[in-house]
């Protein structure tokens, strides 16, 4: 049956008015939840919301900024399980207003975020919804032109952390790219960083690009995914220095230095506030023999190894949900234990982590991973630093100019305070 473009324009403000009418009971039955939500569910976070008129709303909340724009459009979505209006996925909301979406791309862990880091995720369709997936992970990391076709309009949905290395902004960037290419213009829609009330660590040198690294900014770049995409065109670091036709929609009641608890993990292994703080120091160690609690109910929150000397705590990693053969898969390890309110809010990337590790292990720490640890802290020149000796203010003089001339750059692209 054909429509007319006013028919079409009244079914659409029609559920435009029952969504955001649902959007205000979300928030009302959102405000009762419990941590209990976390035992049903592992990539949930939830924390109650209550009726604070500052609380903040992610850029996808903001419905009415957005929505306008979708309307008679096919529309692409690089989403993943953190991809949420409050307790509705995007996509279900979008469905329901009648938006006509053309396929989803989705990132590192996939769509429903239940893959492992690094695990090949392939094409597939969501059972839920029908919708064609495309991965943008793998060997087809950028959206190729005829995965593109059809598609007049992108939305990009992601919680990110804050981190270099963290993979959410290497897709943006090359979906980005992809727009630009394809002339396709993309929304943003924009979330807090976690990570967001620091800048801090190395800044990347160029000889050490990879999907792990692809931009000249230190591991804690401080800036939200908007304010990292604008940065990204901004500076140029597009393929031939294209431009992405850009819109960011802003979070609502957020400042940089406001603490922000994230209601649904972003990946398998960030499952709380502190080992989202205590990421950015502990994934240094990933690239190393040491094990930082993959395998255990609490990832990023503890680091061990079994010939690490006698400690009082121990863990042994198994194969689980969030990772299917872990570091030292079955073996026990000495370690230590991250918790105390040193870690709930972390100002600064904490190199003692790896300094321990290193006095406790020497040549059994780096053994096969130096390149790996090279590309993640982005240089080659802290691996050197930590070989010989080096304390950690010692180190860290070494970032200082590096990070001035960053947050220089930094400033130029900032949406909040």
């Amino acid at each position: 049956m054909k429509y007319s473009n006013a028919k079409l324009d009244l079914t659409f403000q029609l559920k435009y008015t029952k969504v955001l009418w649902l959007k205000s009971i979300f928030i009302f039955l959102i405000s009762s939840c419990g941590h209990g939500a976390l035992e049903e569910n592992k990539n949930c976070m939830v924390q109650p919301i209550g009726t604070d008129p500052e609380r903040i709303e992610v850029g996808a909340q903001n419905i009415d900024q957005y929505v306008s724009l979708l309307l008679n459009k096919s529309v692409g979505i690089v989403g993943n399980q953190s991809s949420m209006i409050v307790e509705r996925h995007l996509v279900d909301s979008l469905l329901d207003l009648g938006v006509n979406i053309e396929r989803v791309f989705s990132p590192e862990h996939g769509f429903r975020g239940d893959a492992d880091a690094g695990e090949k995720v392939g094409n597939s369709t969501d059972h839920k919804t029908g919708l064609e997936v495309i991965s943008l992970y793998g060997n087809n990391k950028k959206p190729q032109r005829e995965q593109l076709k059809g598609i007049d309009i992108m939305l990009f949905d992601i919680q990110d952390v804050g981190v270099r290395f963290y993979t959410y902004i290497s897709t943006l960037h090359y979906v980005m790219e992809a727009c630009a290419e394809n002339n396709i213009p993309l929304i943003v829609l924009d979330r807090p960083n976690p990570n967001g009330h620091y800048v801090d660590g190395p800044v990347l040198k160029k000889s050490f690009t990879s999907f792990v690294g692809m931009h000249t900014v230190p591991i804690v770049h401080g800036m939200t995914i908007g304010e990292y995409a604008q940065m990204i065109n901004g500076e140029g670091w597009l393929k031939d220095g294209a431009q992405c036709d850009l819109k960011v929609i802003l979070c609502t009641n957020y400042r940089h230095d406001k603490p922000y608890s994230l209601p649904i993990a972003p990946s398998p292994n960030l499952r709380s506030d502190i080992a989202i703080q205590l990421y950015p120091s502990l994934c240094l160690l990933e690239a190393t023999t040491v094990s930082v609690g993959r395998g255990t109910e609490h990832p990023f929150e503890r680091y061990g190894h079994p010939d690490f000397p006698k400690t009082r705590f121990k863990f042994t990693p198994v194969s689980g949900y969030g990772s299917k053969s872990p570091k030292h898969n079955g073996k026990l390890c000495n370690g230590y234990e991250l918790i105390g309110e040193q870690y709930a809010r972390m100002n600064k990337l904490d190199l003692s982590f790896v300094l321990n590790s290193y006095e406790l292990l020497n040549a059994k720490l780096f053994k096969d991973g130096k390149q790996s640890f090279n590309l993640l802290a982005g240089n080659n020149e802290l691996i050197f630093q930590i070989k010989s000796g080096k304390t950690e203010n010692e180190i860290r003089k070494t970032w200082r100019i590096g990070l001035d001339q960053f947050k220089l750059v930094r400033k130029k692209y900032l949406l909040y305070d």
